[in-house]
């Protein structure tokens, strides 16, 4: 059965990268979401007026992947503990949020949250906002597939690839396979 996820982890140029690679992903869309206008533009959302998160959503197989194991990733490939903030992306459009469609999406994060928690795998306090969704706008046009298309552009080599060789290392058992 398909199913749609909502995750805001600062640039969703990077969100899109991690979880495009993810076996029972069907597509992944560059948005905003968590805002206050209709309709919002890059510019806009970069300002930091419109409340928007820059963020994905994730179409996904969830006879293939679960979830929990998506939001479990969310947490491990973004740091999930400064507030609006992302390295050096700075602003509210940059927040680490996860936007859910059910009261048992939110369970389960609190579970993931708990699992988390008690592993103790960040020392700082976990700052993601967990919120209902409400409406996602798909981003403009060059914003998709981005580093797919422009990987030698120096945001992509610089902060996009780690982050995708730390996500295979990690997780390399639900990678899509060639």
């Amino acid at each position: 059965m398909k199913s749609r996820a909502y995750f805001a982890a600062g640039c969703f140029w990077c969100t899109e990268a991690i979880f495009s690679r993810i076996n029972g992903v069907i597509k992944v869309t560059p948005g905003y979401t968590g805002g206050n206008i209709k309709n919002p533009s890059y510019k806009e959302v970069c300002m930091g007026h419109t409340g928007h998160a820059e963020g994905v959503e994730v179409v996904y197989e969830s006879s293939t992947i679960s979830y929990e194991t998506l939001v479990l990733i969310f947490f491990t490939t973004h740091d999930p503990t400064t507030i609006n903030r992302q390295g050096n992306d700075i602003g509210t459009q940059y927040r680490s949020a996860i936007f859910y469609n059910s009261k048992n999406e939110k369970e389960i994060i609190s579970k993931v949250l708990d699992k988390i928690k008690n592993k103790s795998l960040f020392k700082n306090p976990i700052v993601t906002e967990i919120s209902p969704i409400s409406t996602f706008y798909r981003a403009e046009k060059e914003h998709m597939a981005f580093f797919e298309i422009n990987n030698q552009h120096p945001y992509c080599q610089a902060i996009i690839s780690p982050k995708i060789k730390k996500f295979i290392k990690n997780y390399e058992n639900f990678i899509i396979k060639n």
